[in-house]
């Protein structure tokens, strides 16, 4: 039997990839899921004790599955992002005391290896201006401490994917990254001078044991995690589902591609800034790299989404004065075509009486607010949904038309 309330034992596993900063109040490292995400996903779970599958098919770093399954029901998320459902097989999985032994004491052989340069490094990844993320000692570090861990462990198992859990959380804290706004940036030479040097292993094994503390209550219930696009769900699942709960990308050009390239570089996800941008390209709402630039010669497909709103908002950014409207349009219809055909796989999926529960903001492009809300709940109603409501949340900045929302509806 498990030691804590399933509250705590949630939050140490999602805790496995986020650090809270008290000053700033941002979620650095993995910020995917924020505290408010947390709560807001745990109070729908306990809302609906008698869901027993819980579908999430935007997975981010897993928490809707994590939490169906520390709540003794059956969650099941899907990603597109290879990286992320490695993440979220490694937060989900249920780990034995041999196993967290085990770990521990890899974790001590590869610090050795490291210490006395017992190993030939990795080579660094082929991150563009990489010298502004870690400086040479960190780089050579991280070097030294990868290859460690593949010279103690097997590949694709459990002692292998905590110590590379532990490992992605050392490599953002060591590194010259900011989080103290919405963008990433990195810090000023200035702010890289440390007054005392700092010890990179003991740092390392640190990590290793919050991550241990994590692995070591396991949930209740069962997660799985399933590569697989969100927009064909009916060919890598099989329903029904009681209860759909999740967070899709939001219609706001931020690439989480871009977010998580360290991770995905350090791992071997990515090899190149090329795979960074195709990947950007499959996925809903992706922008960067040659996501951006295909943009131009991508048209709507004949059977997208018809809605009046959309018209009119499409229209209005299109003919801004801003040079960039028309692909800003295309990005905008896109986003929606992308969001409609994900919709239209979830019937098939559902159980009769299912409740869907989607956290999505609105967004505005050169003073245009694009109701992506109102926009959810207009595909659902035309797909037979019904008791669909946009059910206010918060305020996303201090702007007050940007607001984030429940869209909730109930299948017939």
């Amino acid at each position: 039997m498990n030691s804590l309330p399933a509250r705590d034992q949630l939050r140490q596993r999602v805790e496995y990839t986020y650090k809270f900063n008290a000053k700033t109040g941002r979620h650095g490292w993995l910020r995917l899921t924020p505290a408010y995400s947390l709560k807001i996903v745990e109070e729908l779970v306990i809302g609906q004790a008698n869901a027993q599958r819980v579908l999430d098919p935007f997975c981010g770093t897993g928490t809707t599955a994590l939490c169906a399954a520390y709540h003794d029901h059956e969650g099941v998320t899907t990603d597109i992002n290879p990286f992320l459902v490695w993440l979220a097989q490694a937060k989900a999985a249920h780990y034995s005391p041999t196993s967290i032994e085990t770990t521990r004491g890899a974790c001590t052989q590869a610090l050795t290896l490291v210490a006395d340069r017992a190993i030939e490094p990795v080579s660094a990844p082929p991150i563009f201006n990489i010298e502004r993320w870690w400086s040479a000692e960190a780089l050579e570090f991280l070097c030294l401490l990868r290859a460690a861990i593949e010279h103690v462990t097997q590949p694709d198992t459990e002692i292998r994917n905590l110590l590379l859990v532990a490992f992605c959380r050392t490599l953002i804290e060591q590194s010259n990254a900011a989080f103290n706004h919405q963008s990433m940036s990195f810090k000023g030479e200035d702010n890289q001078a440390l007054l005392f040097p700092i010890d990179r292993g003991a740092a390392f094994e640190a990590d290793v044991q919050f991550v241990l503390s994590g692995a070591a209550e396991n949930p209740a219930g069962s997660a799985s995690v399933i590569l697989a696009d969100s927009r064909g769900l009916r060919k890598a699942l099989s329903g029904p589902f009681d209860l759909v709960i999740t967070s899709p990308p939001y219609a706001n050009r931020m690439s989480y591609i871009r977010e998580l390239r360290p991770y995905m570089y350090w791992l071997g996800f990515l090899q190149n800034g090329r795979d960074a941008g195709e990947l950007d390209w499959t996925a809903i709402g992706g922008t960067w790299g040659i996501a951006t630039s295909r943009l131009t010669d991508w048209e709507r497909p004949e059977k997208h989404f018809k809605s009046a709103h959309l018209t009119d908002a499409l229209q209005a950014i299109a003919h801004s004065e801003n040079k960039n409207g028309v692909l800003l349009a295309k990005y905008v219809a896109k986003y929606f075509d992308d969001m409609w055909a994900h919709f239209c796989e979830l019937p098939e999926l559902l159980a009769s009486g299912a409740e869907l529960h989607y956290i999505v903001g609105n967004s505005t492009f050169y003073g245009t607010l694009v109701s992506t809300e109102r926009l959810y709940a207009e595909m659902l109603s035309e797909l037979g949904f019904s008791q669909v409501e946009c059910r206010p949340i918060r305020k996303r900045n201090s702007k007050k038309a940007l607001i984030e929302f429940d869209v909730v509806a109930r299948w017939k």
